[in-house]
């Protein structure tokens, strides 16, 4: 990416409109972690998620009619919003959800924070967006982080159920959403107003959604706790109709590539979070991680090319 196609110098991300959204999504995106393990607790997590987006997509088209961004799209646009509800509002949060039945809410939410390579090599693949070698160190510098906060995950929570299971879910999940982040970032997707593109694929992915669940699962199964439902309202309004066009924004404005590192801030807030509610204990690996991935984060953020 460079600044003569048009796209932000390097230091775009301290400009407002792009470090508030950033920030913003990363303290509510860091909240979820702990949320959805609740929301597996009482449900199976198929029926969790449908319920998810069955809130969050009324809203998302509400909000498109409330921002007057028009409703109709092109069948590329359809096309796109099908791919993004199967990739991001299915095959992402699946993948998650269950690997949270294997993994600590914690373990899951480090390893997201490589959803940078992944999204920087699709970038350069799908998008032609270059990687500089400052990126890289940048992503090397933070993936030795993450590396060290996965060790102390490793040592300090109970891993019950298939850790290896656990692990390939969530890397499917990484997968789902760098492939979601990436598509939209093309020319079909920069065509299409962000919440109207968010509205449809949301709209497909919960009919997917659903439909595996019933196979999966059988009935819905309706949880009557208030817990559940407060915390389902959450996810779905604010972690998903507050956050999704924020990011896919931010995207936009700077590439797949930097707008991963949000995932960096996600698991800073995640363990600040558990820090004040579970008793989380900071040792020096994690002191250590969190150092790395936050500096990883801010030299490949200062990269010119990404």
């Amino acid at each position: 990416m460079s600044e003569a196609a048009g796209h932000p110098p390097p230091h775009a991300l301290l400009r407002p409109r792009i470090a508030i959204p950033f920030v913003l999504v990363a303290l509510i995106w860091g909240s979820t972690w702990y949320v959805i393990t609740g929301q597996i607790a009482e449900v199976p997590p198929s029926w969790s998620i449908t319920y998810r987006f069955a809130l969050a997509t009324p809203a998302m088209f509400a909000l498109a009619t409330i921002m007057r961004q028009p409703l109709a799209m092109t069948w590329r646009g359809h096309a796109l919003a099908l791919l993004i509800g199967l990739t991001q509002f299915c095959g992402n949060f699946n993948f998650v959800y269950r690997a949270e039945q294997h993994l600590t809410s914690g373990v899951v939410a480090v390893m997201f924070g490589m959803l940078m390579v992944p999204n920087a090599l699709l970038g350069w693949w799908w998008l032609g967006q270059k990687v500089t070698r400052r990126f890289l160190l940048g992503s090397a510098i933070a993936i030795a982080g993450i590396a060290l906060l996965l060790v102390h995950e490793a040592n300090v929570a109970r891993l019950g159920g298939n850790v290896l299971l656990g692990v390939a879910l969530a890397v499917g999940g990484i997968m789902s959403a760098s492939i979601s982040n990436v598509a939209q970032a093309g020319r079909v997707g920069r065509a299409q107003p962000i919440v109207t593109l968010l509205a449809f694929s949301m709209l497909y992915g919960t009919l997917i959604d659903a439909a595996i669940a019933w196979a999966l699962a059988g009935p819905p199964v309706i949880p009557s706790s208030a817990s559940f439902w407060s915390g389902t309202a959450w996810l779905a309004l604010a972690g998903s109709v507050v956050t999704f066009p924020l990011y896919y924004g931010i995207i936009r404005a700077i590439g797949p590539g930097r707008t991963a590192y949000n995932g960096v801030l996600v698991i800073v807030v995640a363990m600040l979070i558990s820090t004040l509610i579970e008793g989380f204990q900071w040792s020096l690996l994690a002191i250590a991680g969190a150092t790395l991935g936050t500096l990883g984060m801010i030299i490949a953020l200062r990269a010119r090319q990404v």
